[in-house]
């Protein structure tokens, strides 16, 4: 297995996506970063909103919201794991390609001749997706950390750093990254063609995520007035990773982060099954 997983890398290593995409996660953590700060200096040294002007249901949603996100333990762990929305995003193509280069390249059949058993196979592009996928967390990590760590000595705040929940939201940050690694691979084996899977991958993680935000707002306003239907958002995968990290409440009505976790091994598991199975029973010439 040691020597598949070996192979695994180097095929991704002798291209020039993997320091492409590790570019692009420089880029988006920064900008994360910036976006994050800003966001932190505003709900830390602002009073709460007025919402004398609403009715007592939304003022006391948004006056809720504001208490959460004022926290310092929320806007921690924010910051310091910035770029993972689009990190999340660099994983998955990354991790698509791991099985698809094998057929964009015509290496298929030479690879399943020198090792019959796909199911090893598979199992090395899993984890090949995961060693990259903490690779980017790595990254994201090394950036936001001291970045954030300078922002709260300039705010003269405590940074947060001690508190659980702070570090909870690093260490689940790792996760969420390895299981869009996992996603990604068995979105690859699903979609075998390069520019499908890719294409596919981002409008579903980018367009999809937002599209769904507003679609289950829209049926909560006018046709659900229900709450179960706002904590239901937490079936979208990036959705479910943001309320995985999050220190306190991610969104109004937002479930406990568990929630979160439990849905992305969910589809982690599911990907890396119906990909393995899809992947043996394949017609690769």
């Amino acid at each position: 297995m040691m020597k598949l997983i070996r192979g695994e890398l180097l095929k991704i290593r002798t291209t020039n996506t993997w320091w492409l995409f590790g570019i692009g996660v420089i880029g988006m953590t920064a900008l994360a970063l910036l976006v994050n700060c800003f966001q932190a200096d505003y709900y830390l040294n602002q009073e709460a909103p007025d919402t004398s002007g609403l009715d007592a249901d939304d003022a006391a949603s948004q006056q809720q919201q504001f208490a959460a996100q004022s926290q310092v333990i929320a806007q921690a762990a924010n910051i310091f794991t910035s770029g993972q929305f689009f990190g999340g995003l660099f994983v998955l193509m990354l991790a698509m390609l791991v099985v698809t280069n094998e057929f964009y390249h015509q290496t298929a059949t030479a690879t399943f001749l020198t090792t019959p058993h796909r199911s090893a196979v598979m199992g090395a592009k899993l984890v090949t997706g995961m060693v990259f996928a903490a690779t980017f967390w790595l990254i994201t990590t090394i950036i936001s950390l001291p970045t954030g760590l300078l922002f709260f000595q300039a705010q003269d705040i405590s940074n947060g750093l001690g508190e659980w929940e702070v570090q909870r939201a690093i260490i689940f940050n790792l996760l969420v990254f390895m299981l869009w690694g996992i996603v990604g691979v068995g979105l690859g084996a699903l979609i075998r063609s390069q520019i499908g899977a890719v294409v596919t991958g981002v409008l579903v993680y980018t367009v999809g995520t937002f599209a769904s935000q507003i679609v289950f707002f829209l049926i909560h306003e006018y046709l659900i007035k229900e709450d179960w239907v706002l904590t239901a958002q937490v079936i979208v995968p990036a959705t479910a990773a943001t309320v995985f990290v999050s220190a306190t409440e991610a969104f109004p009505e937002a479930p406990e982060y568990w929630v979160g976790g439990l849905v992305m091994l969910a589809y982690g598991v599911i990907s890396g099954v119906v990909g393995t199975l899809i992947l043996r029973s394949r017609d690769i010439s």
